[in-house]
């Protein structure tokens, strides 16, 4: 995790100074007295640039010989009267990737007392700093031959503003988030022979040390239970099934829990159903729901929130051999209902059908949020900006969407209803796990979910266009997002935490 520092006064040890400039071309009153300091440098070289403020935008000069610093960097937040929290910490994360070709190992942040639209300098310098721990997050586990000058060289970021102990506090559950998404980013990225289901489940362990209660149930108590929807996609693997159950009790004893569910498909081949081998690779990410709400439960105990919540991550491996399940086989789930297997590439939804049963059947939540890598369908629909979102309750969802809104995870809600769950009637089963091909392939998958959460308020979220990016965000590289993570925190903080 990238070191932050929040403090009053410059330290003045080199490497680059940012400033802040808000369209068009309104420097900030700190970066107002650098540039008087400098005879005029910035607004010089803003005549000569088409730098204009806009948020994301970046201006990078050299510094001038006399002066401490290596480089100077302004950047854009956009209109003052529309800052945001999304606007603030994509700037933070735009800084650092400005720095990763450079051989900078520190950067400070002048903020001075800036404050726009509702926002303090705290608010801002906090958020900031977030999202440069956000960008900063990077993946080297297995590499062994990178150059040591194409390494990243920045060490720590030092943000300068009189509120420096304000800012320092509000960061501190947002530093706590951050190390929920960035687990959640490590989780997706490992490779499936590094995470399947009993390693991923020895993985979750550490979290034990933060106060988590971590349960283990094994293939034998799966069978116990009767999870025949869940173990029927385990089965061509020889890697057997878990179901990782984790609590978070922070809140009143007497409070009933919210439910997070996460689809754990640590590898999907499609089964029998044989996926193509171009972008097979990428399947390695099927697990992103159970990775989101692992993330989620780290970050909730990371900040001590004052909120009972349970995960429960179903975990398998979907893979072809002679004992894998055909299709047109008819497994039973734990809620009794028996479901058609037409499709063995449609395996998530039984993986959930299970999972979600057992999650409000034992746990008797406040509600139940599932996530999931669920459809390609989604993408579609949908492309890379927004997530799907699926409810048998409409304030749930607005509560969502509008956590999402606030943090830029965004929601788009699709609908359910009794003409598609007519299409996933089965003519020898309870049901069958394929709509019509080609045919609102997100939401009768949705639809299907929907039988087994009986009349608890339930949503779904199908983040399978959202949860790897092959261009990288202001606030990720390329990889793994973590998109989730901070929507769940910021709803729960909006609706369950007083």
């Amino acid at each position: 995790m990238l070191n932050i520092i929040f403090q009053q006064k410059t330290s003045q040890v080199g490497g680059a100074l940012a400033l802040a400039c808000f369209e068009t071309q309104n420097l900030s009153e700190e970066a107002q007295v650098f540039d008087q300091a400098q005879q005029g440098l910035l607004k010089n070289a803003l005549k000569t640039n088409r730098f204009k403020g806009k948020k994301n935008e970046i201006l990078i000069l050299t510094a001038p010989s006399h002066t401490t610093y290596s480089r100077i960097i302004l950047f854009g937040l956009g209109k003052a009267d529309a800052l945001s929290i999304e606007t603030l910490q994509d700037a933070g994360g735009t800084l650092i990737a400005a720095l990763r070709p450079t051989p900078d190992t520190n950067l400070e942040i002048h903020l001075g007392a800036l404050t726009a639209n509702r926002y303090k300098a705290s608010d801002i310098a906090a958020h900031m700093a977030f999202g440069a721990q956000m960008r900063y997050w990077r993946f080297d586990k297995y590499r062994t031959k990178e150059e040591a000058d194409k390494k990243p060289a920045l060490q720590s970021v030092a943000v300068i503003l009189p509120e420096a102990e304000m800012a320092r506090k509000t960061h501190e559950p947002l530093e706590q988030v951050a190390h929920g998404v960035c687990l959640t980013r490590e989780l997706i990225t490992e490779p499936p022979n590094v995470i399947y289901p009993a390693s991923y489940a020895d993985r979750l362990q550490e979290l034990k040390k933060l106060g988590v209660v971590v349960e283990v149930l094994n293939q034998s108590d799966l069978e116990k239970l009767g999870m025949g929807a869940l173990l029927g996609v385990a089965q061509g693997s020889t890697r057997e099934a878990r179901v990782v159950v984790l609590q978070w009790m922070g809140g009143k004893k007497d409070q009933k829990p919210l439910a997070f569910v996460g689809k754990g498909v640590t590898f999907d081949t499609g089964g029998i159903c044989l996926k193509p081998s171009a972008g097979m690779n990428d399947m390695k990410y099927d697990m992103g729901g159970s990775a989101v709400v692992a993330g989620l439960i780290r970050a909730l105990a990371g900040r001590k929130a004052k909120v009972n919540a349970v995960g429960v991550l179903g975990l398998v491996e979907n893979m072809p051999s002679g004992s894998a399940q055909r299709p047109s086989d008819v497994v039973k789930s734990m809620s009794g209902q028996t479901i058609e297997v037409l499709d063995t590439d449609a395996e998530g939804r039984l993986v959930l059908a299970d999972v979600l049963w057992y999650a409000q059947d034992r746990f008797k939540p406040e509600l139940m949020i599932d996530l999931a890598t669920l459809t390609g369908a989604i993408g579609i629909a949908l492309g890379e900006h927004y997530a799907g979102l699926f409810s048998n309750d409409d304030g749930l969802c607005d509560h969502l969407r509008k956590a999402g809104e606030c943090v830029g995870e965004r929601l788009w809600r699709l609908p359910l209803g009794e003409k598609y769950d007519n299409e996933i009637n089965s003519d020898i089963a309870d049901v069958k796990n394929l709509g019509p091909r080609g045919k609102g392939g997100s939401i009768t998958a949705a639809q299907f979910l929907s039988r087994f959460v009986n009349n608890v308020p339930w949503a779904h979220l199908d983040i399978a266009s959202v949860t790897w990016s092959d261009k990288g965000l202001a606030i990720a590289e390329k990889g793994a997002t973590g998109y989730g993570v901070r929507l769940l925190n910021q709803f729960i903080l909006d609706c369950h935490e007083s």
